[in-house]
């Protein structure tokens, strides 16, 4: 027994104890699931975009050539990526169960980011959160850039933390190589990181800046000047028309097809916003600024549809008449509630400093779906999935314990009676509430 009870001591603060049935569980739900669909006979799904980047990996393996247009060029990373895992496991299918089996281990990442930036009880929460989340095993089925993207991006942040906690040479250049990986893996990487930066001044004290600036300015000139001259030189003998020609056509696209109707989504809905648009170009010969300008009343109204549906489709579809549509409402907001719940209480416990950047990567998300579109699956959403789910789950560590208190200072039994005695009251209200047949028939609100 007191053999036991010292393994115990000895191993109780060791991380892998939680760590290695948390990836087990991952790698249950999420390659369980790509193994029901191969053997399922339904086959894996498709898209239009999955194709294109097989099309075009194959093409790289035979002729090695990459172009200046955007998509070559912004989805580089993946693009080298996919065509390295085709060369040497030659069926796609084996690609969707590499997705799945590094979708699965990167919960290791999210209980290591969250146990760094809070507790370990947050760590086992969000890792939970995490790998129970349907976008996770749902991005890990296609072949996409997605699911690859939002491991990459984990795996980046991990670093950035190690080189606070550390400050190792080895961890800043893993960092460094896998932000600038990020940047050309897909265009979510390059907003994604600006934000990163953000991260890092907040982080630095202003006194450590100024002294890198002033220690490294000559370097640093010479780097932006250097750039700078570069891409002057490719602009003027004509080497970034390509670029500049499919960034154009991609946002007019974007702005005619998207914006133009009033859609939320990359289809239309029954919530989208309808009206008229001005298609004058009058501000500095720019067709998008032009177009933000003139129809900026509308394109408002519509960026606040598109932050009401970033939390989901069933903000659309909310019913408080009737007590199962309470009861669902409570189910499907569960997770913006502890999300706010765990950023106010990083505000209240002094940690949102620290912890920022978790808020900053679903900020830079965010702003990317709205700026663009939220796509019908939420799939531009998706590498956010795992922040929110640290920061929620960080929400609720904070309402157990608070539970915890309560109960200790006033007793589980009259907490339980108090429960029991406001549920019946809310019911009674809603069953009154839901048998309303006019808005005249009681109170009139």
């Amino acid at each position: 027994m007191h053999r036991l009870y010292y393994i115990y001591n000895k191993l109780k603060n060791r991380d892998f104890i939680f760590t290695i049935p948390l990836v087990l569980l991952a790698l249950d739900k999420i390659v369980g699931h790509c193994l029901w669909l191969y053997h399922s006979g339904k086959g894996f799904p498709k898209s239009d975009d999955s194709q294109w980047y097989l099309d075009y990996a194959n093409a790289l393996m035979t002729n090695f050539s990459i172009g200046l247009h955007m998509n070559d060029l912004m989805y580089l990373g993946y693009n080298i990526l996919l065509t390295l895992l085709l060369a040497l496991f030659k069926d796609p299918v084996a690609i969707v169960f590499v997705q799945a089996v590094t979708a699965g281990l990167s919960v290791i990442l999210v209980f290591k980011i969250s146990r760094m930036l809070f507790n370990r009880l947050t760590a086992i929460i969000a890792s939970y959160f995490y790998y129970s989340a349907y976008d996770i095993t749902l991005w890990t089925t296609y072949i996409l850039s997605d699911s690859f993207f939002i491991s990459l991006l984990l795996l980046c942040i991990y670093f950035l933390l190690k080189v606070f906690e550390s400050n190792k040479k080895l961890y800043k250049v893993l960092f460094a190589l896998t932000s600038l990986y990020m940047v050309v893996f897909r265009p979510t990487g390059v907003i994604t990181i600006a934000f990163i930066i953000i991260y890092i001044l907040i982080r630095m004290h202003h006194k450590t800046i100024f002294g890198f600036i002033k220690r490294y300015r000559f370097a640093l000139g010479g780097v932006v000047t250097t750039l700078a001259a570069i891409g002057v030189y490719l602009l003027v003998v004509g080497k970034l028309d390509p670029l500049i020609t499919s960034l154009q056509f991609n946002a007019k696209m974007v702005l005619y097809n998207i914006y133009a109707k009033g859609w939320i989504y990359d289809k239309s809905t029954p919530y989208d916003h309808y009206y008229r648009p001005d298609y004058t170009i009058n501000i500095f010969n720019s067709l998008i600024l032009s177009f933000l300008v003139n129809n900026w009343d509308d394109v408002s109204i519509l960026y606040a549809k598109r932050v009401l549906a970033f939390m989901g489709r069933w903000v659309w579809t909310t019913d408080l008449t009737s007590l199962l549509g309470v009861v669902k409402f409570i189910k499907e907001s569960m997770p913006v509630l502890l999300f706010l719940a765990g950023t106010a209480a990083a505000v209240v416990n002094g940690v949102f400093r620290r912890a920022s950047v978790i808020w900053l990567i679903i900020l830079a998300v965010f702003v990317f779906c709205i700026l663009l579109f939220i796509d019908a699956m939420y799939r531009y959403r998706a590498p956010a999935v795992p922040f929110i789910a640290i920061a929620a789950a960080y929400g609720a560590d904070q309402i157990i314990k608070g539970g915890i208190a309560l109960i200790r200072r006033y007793g589980a039994d009259k907490i339980i009676e108090l429960a029991i005695i406001t549920a019946k009251k809310q019911t009674g209200k809603l069953s009154r509430y839901g048998k309303r047949k006019s808005i005249d028939s009681d109170s009139g609100f």
